[in-house]
């Protein structure tokens, strides 16, 4: 079974055509276009021989989806013959609210309803319908299905989703924790039970998905029962560019201080904060990390409390999580920081030694970006680099719910 995968941002798309038939789970092509809407837009697209990267002009998601189905069937760097091969698309969708807790085929019911939550997800939800109505322009007979990022979070409990507000505001307005990077969440806790050779529904598990965006999730038993993010992918532990838990009464106080209007407190927050915002240097942990070396002692000590931050937050969710499940069988590293970066991995475990984690500081170095264990010997509570694989968890999510 053929399953196109698309993530649609505000000015990008990302794709991945894979070949689901007998469990091999095979890329045949993926890609990426940036900076849809400008002049310097440009793509990649790589399939199992060849990989381009052109400049081209991109006014809308349309047109982006008009090229990647002109790259599929090319007869060099395409996959397929036609686009009749396609059995069906499935697309990531951040936020599914209260309505839609499973992946869902795509309708015109469905599509209205989604594009209606914008204003709970004004940078992801839109962008995301984008990419739907473009590929129901061009492919309007085949089966397209959402994935919300928000899903996997449906096992909740209340006293963990529910704001301690008026419980008024949660009936009436849906106003709760949501928790999001549920696709990768799940991925990873499937590979972390094959990786410990136990039942899923036997483990807990703590999962730290560390990237430009990051959040922490107590899983136990295959359920979310815990996670970091909320309402909003704002709340929650330091990210690249969002501030993450912050008192309501400073951003009141950020608000007097700037003049700001309350959408630009939160564009604030949401765009300003972070890693950019305490280190004054970039959004991404690799640059963070570089500046720990710097000669300019005031850049370097900038980092330094940056990063020292940055990991305490982690510790003190990771600790959190793993007083609410009683234990825990497994720590989970994934994302572009999580998984490649050994320096923050090692900096979060020290610290848990006393709960049974221990690391094994040569192997999380050596091992650094592959799968693995990177345990010390005999560590009651495992530490596992586990890449995740998004597109991967959608498409069979998107397969086994067109199958029926």
């Amino acid at each position: 079974m053929k399953i196109l995968v698309i993530n649609c941002g505000s000015s990008t798309m990302k794709y991945q055509l894979m070949d689901l038939e007998g469990g091999k789970d095979t890329v045949l092509c993926k890609g990426n276009f940036e900076r849809i809407g400008e002049s310097s837009s440009f793509f990649t697209h790589k399939n199992q021989t060849e990989e381009v990267k052109i400049s081209v002009g991109l006014k809308d998601h349309l047109v982006a989806v008009e090229k990647m189905l002109e790259l599929l069937t090319d007869k060099k760097l395409g996959a397929i013959d036609t686009l009749d091969c396609i059995d069906a698309v499935g697309h990531r969708a951040v936020h599914g609210g209260n309505k839609y807790t499973k992946a869902t085929l795509i309708n015109d019911e469905v599509i209205k309803e989604f594009e209606a939550m914008a204003g709970i997800a004004p940078l992801h939800n839109p962008a995301n319908a984008l990419g739907v109505r473009a590929i129901s322009a061009k492919l309007p007979k085949t089966p397209q299905v959402l994935v919300f990022d928000t899903a996997f979070h449906s096992t909740l409990p209340k006293e963990s989703y529910l704001y301690a507000i008026p419980l008024e505001d949660y009936h009436t307005h849906g106003i709760r924790r949501y928790g999001f990077h549920g696709t990768s969440y799940a991925y990873v806790s499937k590979v972390a039970a094959e990786m410990l050779g136990k039942d899923l529904k036997d483990l807990k598990l703590v999962a730290c998905h560390l990237g430009n965006g990051a959040s922490v999730t107590a899983i136990d038993g295959g359920k979310s029962v815990e996670t970091s993010m909320g309402y909003t992918p704002l709340e929650g532990i330091i990210m690249g560019t969002r501030c993450g838990d912050i008192d309501v009464g400073a951003v009141e106080a950020i608000a007097k201080v700037h003049n700001f209007t309350l959408p630009q407190v939160v564009s604030y927050l949401n765009k300003s904060g972070g890693l950019k915002g305490m280190s004054g240097i970039g959004s991404d942990m690799r640059d963070v990390e570089d500046a720990l070396k710097s000669e300019d002692k005031d850049i370097a000590e900038r980092a330094k409390t940056t990063l020292g931050a940055f990991v305490h937050r982690v510790i003190k969710y990771v600790g959190a999580y793993i007083a609410i499940m009683g234990g825990a069988d497994a720590i989970i590293f994934t994302a572009g920081a999580g998984t490649y970066g050994w320096m923050i991995r090692e900096q979060i475990i020290e610290p848990l030694e006393f709960l049974g984690a221990v690391i094994d500081k040569k192997k999380n170095k050596d091992l650094n970006g592959k799968q693995a264990d990177v345990s010390a010997t005999g560590a009651k509570i495992k530490t596992l680099i586990i890449p995740t694989n998004e597109e991967l968890e959608i498409a069979r999510e998107t397969a086994t719910l067109v199958e029926g």
